[in-house]
């Protein structure tokens, strides 16, 4: 089994030089090669590929911006491999990541795999805060983990494997993102085939994104999936409202102080003194307890109201996504 790994970049020469060394340090004893697509940049990362020559197996393709899903889909087209990982550009791969990789797929084959992500101690308080917001078992993170069985996960494409038979029938990802990774399982599923977690197969994903980036991320996070239920009714679930409702329902707290009745803010006080104290004592730091708070914040507010503005547009007054919502789609 020949692993080719799948890198688009859009204007992140600092990123691929991070993650290209990382894989440097890989300790899998047998060969794999990177295909890394240029998406259309303006600063393009040629010199850094350019450094490694010689240390790794590196094809440099170019092309205009179409993308995420559709360079991806280029990168699988051009590789030689028979199994295919992708990483988004602001990964920082461990060293025992691709045996990780190889010893989940010998001891149960699958022809599309997803791993979780982690924080570096050198990440800064916001990227380690967001990154407990992501992945937490007391946010959205942990909700659409536990929802979903291990053989029934569905991958994110930061941290991603496809084979290359799934990847020829299934013709890859579509134009929507985000949700082109959740729509590519989806599609898998009903072409037959499995996905599964693998839970050791982890990356250190950066996320070089501010507060405001953030918010428009996971606002977007929330406008696909009514999309996707639209396309896949039969694959909804009542979590997916659950931001939503979370948002409704502080609302209906603050209402509720007219009469006197304080026993659902109540509740939410709590809750957020239990993201606090966990998150500052896993990060073993009160100020990253209190970004973390600010990030799940910014998490439920932004998905639960992309969330209920698509559902209103797409189920009930039955848009057309790519009318209602033309910037979640790239033209291919």
């Amino acid at each position: 089994m020949i692993f080719s790994l799948i890198i688009p970049v859009y204007n992140r020469p600092d990123e691929v030089d991070e993650l290209l060394e990382s894989l440097t340090k890989s300790d899998y004893d047998e060969p794999f090669e990177i295909v890394l697509v240029e998406d259309g940049s303006t600063i393009p990362c040629k010199d850094v590929v350019m450094n490694y020559q010689g240390k790794l197996n590196i094809s440099y393709y170019v092309k205009p911006n179409s993308g995420p899903g559709d360079s991806r889909n280029f990168g699988m087209q051009k590789a030689r491999g028979d199994y295919y990982i992708i990483f988004d550009s602001d990964c920082i791969i461990p060293p025992n990541y691709l045996s990780e990789v190889r010893k989940a797929l010998n001891e149960k084959y699958v022809d599309c795999f997803g791993g979780p992500d982690r924080a570096l101690k050198s990440f800064s308080s916001i990227q380690k805060a967001i990154n407990f917001a992501m992945t937490s078992f007391l946010t959205t993170g942990g909700i659409r983990g536990g929802s979903e069985k291990i053989n029934k996960f569905q991958p994110r494409s930061f941290n991603m494997g496809i084979s290359k038979k799934a990847f020829e029938v299934s013709k890859g990802f579509g134009n929507i993102h985000p949700g082109e990774d959740p729509d590519l399982s989806i599609r898998l599923w009903n072409l037959g085939f499995e996905t599964r977690l693998f839970s050791e197969a982890y990356v250190y994903h950066k996320r070089r994104i501010d507060w405001e980036k953030f918010s428009i991320q996971v606002k977007k996070f929330g406008i696909a999936r009514p999309i996707l239920n639209s396309w896949y009714p039969e694959h909804n679930k009542l979590t997916f409202f659950f931001p939503t409702a979370f948002i409704l329902g502080l609302l209906l707290a603050f209402l509720l102080l007219i009469f006197n009745i304080d026993i659902l803010l109540q509740l939410y006080f709590v809750y957020f003194v239990i993201i606090f104290l966990t998150a500052s004592i896993q990060n073993k730091s009160i100020k990253i307890g209190y970004l973390s708070v600010i990030a799940v914040w910014k998490q439920f507010y932004g998905y639960g109201t992309g969330f209920l503005e698509s559902y209103v547009k797409i189920i009930l007054l039955k848009k057309k996504p790519q009318e209602a919502f033309p910037r979640m789609f790239f033209k291919i």
